[in-house]
This record gives C-alpha cells, structure tokens and sequence, in this order.
C-alpha cells in the first residue's frame, strides 16, 4: 500500500467534540484519527455523531492523490471548516463518508 508510510489510521474509542464558535458540532468515542506525514492529526467523526443538520455543502471541492475527492462544508458565514472524503481511494476506505474539522474551529 503507497499510503502506508505518509497515513497512518487509529481508531480512537475516548471522547471527541468539535466546537464552532462555542456549538458543539460533533460528540463522538469512536473517531478515526488521521495521521499524515507533515500535517497535524485530524479526527473523522461518523456522520452520526455530527450536527449534520447545521452544516452546508460548499462549492469547493479538491483531491488529494493520498486519500481522493474532498467535499467541504460550510456552518453559516464560517466557510469550508469542514470536509469528508466521500469516495476515499483503496486504502482510506475507513475514513469514507466521516467528517474531519480544521483544528483552528474544534476543541
């Protein structure tokens, strides 16, 4: 697996919350924590487990040859703080449909 060095997926069972501007946004003990080689670590939280219902789907969209298409999403005037790889590439098949937050919005 080419991603085996760069990526590294632990399945995290304590407590997790993401805060936007004081909302807990997302409460979950079963996280997948994404640890990639040059960026922070990141948790994905099942959907489950996110105010879905708060959050919109943006217009931007990247790829990332590590882990596949990116969807962003947006809480209100606070853009693309969010994102879920919907369709992730052979490999990061854990991580499909989970959202991760940018550390700057979460506690």
């Amino acid at each position: 697996m080419p991603n085996a060095s760069r990526i590294e997926l632990h399945p995290i069972s304590q407590r997790v919350q993401a805060q936007v501007d004081g909302t807990l946004i997302a409460d979950a003990t079963n996280t997948i924590e994404l640890r990639e080689r040059g960026y922070p670590p990141r948790h994905y939280f099942p959907r489950e487990d996110v105010r879905m219902d708060l959050l919109t789907v943006s217009e931007t969209t990247t790829f990332c040859p590590f882990k596949g298409h990116t969807v962003y999403f947006s809480l209100g005037e606070r853009q693309d703080i969010a994102w879920s790889y919907e369709q992730p590439i052979a490999g990061m098949e854990d991580i499909a449909g989970k959202v991760a937050f940018y550390k700057e919005v979460s506690e």
